[in-house]
């Protein structure tokens, strides 16, 4: 990422942005949380890009070189922590799922950032012991590195409808099925179908933040009907793309 920003303190505070606008690459001496109270947040670092929904949000540990992208009209969120406070314990990017509860703490914390009362003070005890319990989820579209594996995922992004074979997808990029199988285990720790279906939840997320409706969604990223799209929608995020929408 060129041109990077290093601004040594995570800013906590509540930042409207409009679909598309970017926060461009920018790291912190502090750790961040990054949290969509509407909207759909992406953060890309080197690694890839983890996404979520009003019902995840993002920790970026510091240090890390990050930058953000809107879907839909966001009420972006950003809770920073020294770094020194680390209540995850955990020193690489990663998606967190988002309890009624932890929402509230976060939108009351990132209300009135100069507040310095000890009343907010307790706010943010609670707060950590929320992100503390709040358990990971695998909501992330890893970077390739092999180049025939980027390849690969370069199609089926273009196309996220694509009903193509992995065996398929080899013959047009000139790659063997079996390599490109090892290639997505070794770089990725998943298998294709299971990479697939992160991709098609990352597009659908953005179409919806579009204002697309559930069944052109589910048709465009290659769901054979609205009820199997909402199926998976459902279990990889705790309620339906339905009420996805009206909440953004």
């Amino acid at each position: 990422m060129p041109n990077i920003r290093h601004t040594p303190t995570a800013p906590t505070r509540a930042q409207r942005l409009t679909a598309g606008d970017r926060i461009d690459a920018h790291r912190h001496d502090d750790h961040q949380i990054v949290y969509a109270g509407s909207g759909v947040v992406a953060v890309t670092t080197d690694a890839g890009t983890w996404f979520a929904p009003g019902t995840r949000a993002i920790w970026v540990p510091a240090g890390t070189v990050h930058a953000h992208r809107a879907h839909g009209r966001l009420d972006l969120r950003l809770v920073g922590l020294p770094a020194d406070d680390n209540p995850l314990f955990l020193h690489h990017p990663a998606v967190l799922a988002v309890s009624p509860l932890l929402r509230e703490l976060i939108l009351a914390y990132t209300r009135d950032p100069g507040d310095d009362s000890p009343e907010r003070g307790r706010l943010r005890a609670v707060l950590r012991d929320q992100l503390r319990v709040s358990p990971q989820q695998p909501l992330r579209l890893p970077t390739p590195a092999d180049p025939r594996l980027a390849a690969v995922c370069a199609l089926v992004h273009a196309d996220p409808a694509g009903a193509g074979t992995l065996a398929a997808l080899g013959a047009a990029t000139g790659v063997g099925e079996r390599t490109l199988s090892r290639l997505f285990r070794s770089e990725f720790g998943m298998t294709f179908p299971q990479w697939r279906t992160q991709s098609r939840l990352y597009h659908a997320l953005r179409m919806l933040a579009d204002g697309l409706p559930v069944t052109t969604v589910a048709h465009r990223c290659g769901w054979s009907s609205a009820s199997a799209f909402i199926d998976v929608f459902r279990r990889s995020f705790g309620y339906t793309p339905g009420t996805h929408n009206r909440r953004a």
